[in-house]
């Protein structure tokens, strides 16, 4: 196939592009090119997605079989590229967020559940409701908190930063809230398999880890990734209503329970996770942390120290 990655150059992107290049098909990346490609001999064609007629002059003159929308957060900002190519009918596979479901003390979520028409994610959701009305075939994914190498999303590099330094991580409320990551790696499998997947076409698929975890035991197991006993893990609870951060972010994740059911996507895509969560940890923490020495660079740990000086 032909396949066509919006982006492509951080994070989702890197690790489908070398899937797609290593299962034999022709990738071609748009994006403004301030990054360089993942993989050497492969095509890049430059220009800025928020510029419809751009968009429409770059892309116009080409066909693709799939194309894959990893960075689209708006309707705004998929929809020029589906009016572009909605008579060549390629699939389009678009990267959603488990973030759009509405809070439920119903859980996990599943794909058919209610949304938050409040969410900050609402327009992931509007950029569905669009495509299923399209004549397009298409299939959406999911995801919770994806993690990883590469991740520009301060996830696991947050509990690493504190790990390496020898500080208490401070996680608010008691830190039982269960969560649920997923491996990057995991996630561009799972989209590669859409491809051979006829029955995914309108579909919508939750893609994670096959496993939850409370706050508390995502301290641990970074803790365990990166090499630090659990006898010397710090764990700090406090009351995040009892402090006023300004617009500085105190914890990484949204302080509730937010995991979902990915056996649609078992199932329907012949796919499985392969990362368990210490595995997966150690990976990014290996491949990426370490690796761009940010275990050695200056931190801000003003919010820290403001929440630390209370207990």
């Amino acid at each position: 196939m032909r396949i066509l990655i919006m982006g492509g150059t951080r994070f989702i992107g890197v690790s489908l592009s070398k899937i797609l290049v290593e299962g034999g098909h022709e990738v071609v990346l748009f994006n403004r090119g301030n990054r360089p490609s993942p993989l050497a001999n492969i095509q890049q064609i430059q220009g800025d997605r928020t510029d419809p007629e751009q968009l429409k002059k770059k892309l116009a003159p080409e066909k693709f079989d799939a194309i894959f929308d990893n960075n689209g957060r708006e309707l705004s900002d998929t929809a020029p590229l589906v009016e572009i190519f909605k008579e060549q009918s390629p699939h389009f596979i678009y990267v959603s967020s488990a973030g759009v479901y509405q809070n439920s003390h119903f859980l996990p979520h599943l794909e058919g559940d209610a949304v938050d028409p409040k969410s900050r994610h609402k327009g992931k959701f509007a950029t569905e409701e669009y495509l299923a009305e399209s004549r397009i075939p298409w299939t959406s994914v999911r995801p919770v908190y994806i993690y990883g190498p590469n991740n520009y999303n301060d996830l696991e590099g947050w509990f690493f930063d504190r790990l390496v330094r020898g500080r208490p991580i401070p996680i608010p409320e008691n830190g039982l809230h269960i969560t649920q990551l997923g491996h990057v790696l995991d996630l561009a499998k799972a989209m590669a398999a859409i491809l051979n997947s006829p029955q995914a076409i309108g579909q919508i698929y939750n893609i994670s880890g096959s496993r939850y975890v409370t706050f508390d035991g995502l301290a641990q197991a970074c803790s365990l990734a990166a090499g630090v006993s659990l006898e010397d893990l710090k764990i700090v609870h406090y009351n995040p209503k009892s402090f006023d951060f300004g617009k500085k972010k105190a914890f990484p994740l949204r302080v509730q329970h937010f995991f979902t059911d990915i056996n649609k996507a078992i199932k329907e895509l012949n796919w499985q996770p392969e990362f368990d969560l210490i595995s997966g940890l150690k990976d990014s923490f290996t491949k990426d942390y370490q690796l761009s020495g940010r275990d050695h660079t200056d931190i801000d740990f003003s919010v820290d120290d403001q929440i630390l000086q209370s207990y």
